[in-house]
């Protein structure tokens, strides 16, 4: 089941983070940031148990970035990655913003989820803020990918989808 996170759920993310930080696969996150930054991420539950996490991080008033996306190693390959990257679409139309990226080793899977590749030139100078306290900065690797939601707004008063 996928939902929002919440405080309960701190520790468990904070531990798959730090799994693929160890690796430069995503930024590491501190303690003290998930909690600051809760309410931006959904969990993957399964037995009670946080299986995969995501966040939606708003960076302008268009702008929203898919960050910290990580799924414990055993559970890969069985969607959840998918579904919390479209937790974070469907959470994006509904609060009016057009366009979402992702900076990513990936990009196959984000392809799979029409994502683009762009240059990340494109990106604004203001997003980069995270990226300076990356062991990789300024000769960042990393993918840009882009979709643009424009024309996949959802109606006013339109609620999130039910997920399971």
């Amino acid at each position: 089941m996928i939902r929002k996170a919440i405080i309960a759920d701190a520790r468990a993310i904070h531990k798959l983070l730090l799994n693929y930080a160890r690796d430069g696969l995503v930024l590491p996150r501190s303690l003290s940031e998930i909690y600051e930054q809760i309410r931006d991420f959904y969990v993957f539950i399964d037995d009670e148990r946080v299986l995969g996490a995501v966040a939606l991080n708003i960076c302008w008033e268009d702008l929203a970035e898919v960050r910290s996306l990580v799924v414990e190693a055993n559970h890969m390959g069985k969607g959840i990655g998918r579904r919390l990257v479209e937790a974070c679409l469907s959470e994006a139309r509904q609060l009016g913003l057009k366009q979402i990226f992702a900076l990513t080793y990936e990009p196959e899977f984000f392809e799979r989820l029409d994502f683009h590749k762009i240059d990340k030139a494109e990106l604004p100078q203001k997003i980069w803020g995270d990226c300076l306290k990356c062991a990789k900065f300024p000769d960042c690797d990393e993918i840009a990918m882009s979709l643009t939601l424009l024309n996949q707004e959802m109606p006013p008063g339109s609620t999130l989808p039910a997920t399971s």
